[in-house]
């Protein structure tokens, strides 16, 4: 579906954006890949990994600037929708910003994507929009519950839009794996709480779910793969197993335990072998045999959680990733 054809990746400078774009090359190898995000200089130090490569472009903009959003995305088949003010406590101490971002920003893709006719957008979301309690989560769900919508404001018009949720990602930026290893030194890690559990998925997988929505959307659908857990105390100990662990309390609008599907989602999620799928409320679509294909329905009642998980990463698992990506884990 994506080989030769025109990707949009907004905030597409971020850790997210550094592995879809050679993946998506390497994989698909499409006709061109717009990087839209608007710091000049993450930009510049990314277009140097990719001199010579004329399959990639670089855009500056803000998804906030509905006009820079038209010239970008035109001719464009496929967006991926990054873009996001994701830092809870950023979120917590400068609210308004954040909905400008995460709101605002979706409100204007979604317009613009139906106005120049784009196929499919896939927006990368988060646990923290599953029962959110912090406004990053609330913000999320918001975006969330637009995209979802988005297939139905679009009217005759062909484009379609799904989103994908998934937890921490092992080694992203801003990511506990990099900030445990810039302090290891120091001989002491703050635990926030010593019963935190997280979910933990690569980017590579992050990717590999974009790339199925992709191919399997109907429109609406919410993608949550399925990934094991680990507790917080036990991945400070595989980062830094002779620092001690002081615990230091929950941040602002911070969770003991991440949630992607909530007993509320249960009535509209199906179960496959990688991945769940939330089916969107509206319109009797949960219903529609086309978005359930093979699903199973998950029990009434189920919540997919990072402290009910039924798979979990072991130390040595966790060691061996970091092994394999350690020098990626320092680029961070």
């Amino acid at each position: 579906m994506l080989r030769n054809s025109t990707i949009l990746v907004t905030g597409g400078t971020g850790s997210f954006g550094n592995t879809f774009l050679p993946m998506t090359l390497a994989k698909y190898n499409p006709k061109k890949i717009i990087v839209f995000s608007r710091d000049e200089m993450k930009q510049w130090d990314m277009a140097k990994k990719f001199h010579g490569d004329e399959r990639v472009r670089f855009f500056i903009g803000d998804v906030r600037d509905k006009d820079r959003l038209h010239r970008a995305l035109d001719g464009v088949d496929f967006v991926v929708h990054a873009a996001a003010t994701k830092i809870v406590p950023t979120a917590e101490y400068n609210p308004f910003e954040c909905v400008k971002t995460n709101v605002i920003g979706a409100m204007n893709l979604i317009d613009v994507c139906i106005d120049k006719g784009v196929k499919k957008v896939v927006a990368l979301s988060t646990d923290k929009a599953s029962s959110p309690i912090n406004l990053y989560g609330a913000t999320k769900l918001a975006s969330d519950k637009m995209f979802v919508a988005g297939n139905s404001y679009s009217g005759g018009k062909t484009t379609r839009f799904s989103v994908v949720r998934y937890g921490n990602v092992m080694g992203s930026r801003g990511s506990v794996i990099p900030f445990f290893m810039s302090i290891k030194d120091k001989g002491v890690l703050p635990i926030t709480d010593d019963r935190m559990t997280r979910f933990m998925i690569s980017l590579e997988e992050g990717v590999e779910l974009v790339w199925h929505a992709f191919e399997d959307m109907v429109g609406g659908e919410i993608y949550v793969k399925k990934i094991p857990s680990m507790k917080v105390t036990d991945l400070a100990r595989v980062v830094a197993p002779e620092a001690r662990q002081e615990v230091v309390g929950i941040r602002p609008g911070e969770k003991l335990h991440e949630q992607m599907i909530s007993a509320e989602d249960a009535h509209y999620t199906y179960e496959y072998p990688e991945h769940f799928k939330i089916l969107p409320t509206i319109n009797g679509w949960a219903n529609c045999p086309k978005r359930i294909q093979t699903g199973i329905k998950v029990p009434e009642g189920f919540v997919y959680a990072s402290d009910n998980n039924s798979e979990w990463m072991s130390e040595e698992q966790l060691q061996d990733w970091m092994v394999a990506n350690k020098e990626k884990i320092g680029s961070i």
